[in-house]
């Protein structure tokens, strides 16, 4: 399926609210293939089916994604909201992939080149986005305060982050072998 998944280097040189895009002028975008080399994965699925998509149902089967749960992220939903999204926000690693599917509003998640530099993925209605273990990344909302997301996990869902730095964890050095930056 086509995707138009949007990625770009982030304008990291001032503190404005996390949730704008934060472009760099000119814009420098990042393709799927630069995504790719770090090891993030995408799809583009029809969400409206997700509860009985066989293409979700293959991605699942052949990546071993056997738990999932949905989770809805705005104000009036979820508890700790403010405390929530600053937790998200902040840069860490898990030992596990991140597997998220966006099924309704917007999103973005950031993660880390490999020269170190933000790269800004705006996930909209459709986008499943696999992080791999050990990269360093943060979520956040955009200016519509609202996504709903399916999680899914290998396994038993594991919500462990390691807050940079992280760089002594066994997952993390793998990572950086995979992409070839040690």
């Amino acid at each position: 399926m086509m995707t138009t998944l949007e990625a770009w280097y982030m304008d990291t040189s001032s503190d404005g609210d996390q949730r704008s895009p934060h472009r760099l002028d000119p814009n420098q975008p990042v393709s799927l293939d630069e995504l790719e080399k770090i090891g993030v994965s995408h799809w583009k699925l029809n969400p409206d089916l997700y509860e009985n998509d066989p293409e979700l149902e293959r991605i699942r089967k052949e990546h071993g994604y056997s738990y999932s749960d949905v989770i809805t992220i705005q104000k009036d939903t979820l508890p700790n909201y403010e405390e929530k999204l600053k937790m998200f926000f902040e840069e860490h690693l898990h030992l596990d992939d991140e597997i998220r599917y966006i099924l309704d509003g917007r999103a973005y998640f950031d993660v880390r080149s490999v020269g170190d530099r933000w790269i800004r993925i705006a996930m909209r209605k459709g986008d499943l986005i696999t992080l791999p273990a050990g990269i360093y990344h943060r979520f956040t909302l955009d200016d519509t305060n609202y996504t709903k997301a399916m999680r899914l996990f290998v396994g038993e869902p594991v919500w462990k982050a390691y807050n940079r730095p992280a760089d002594d964890f066994e997952k993390r050095q793998k990572y950086l072998a995979t992409i070839q930056c040690v």
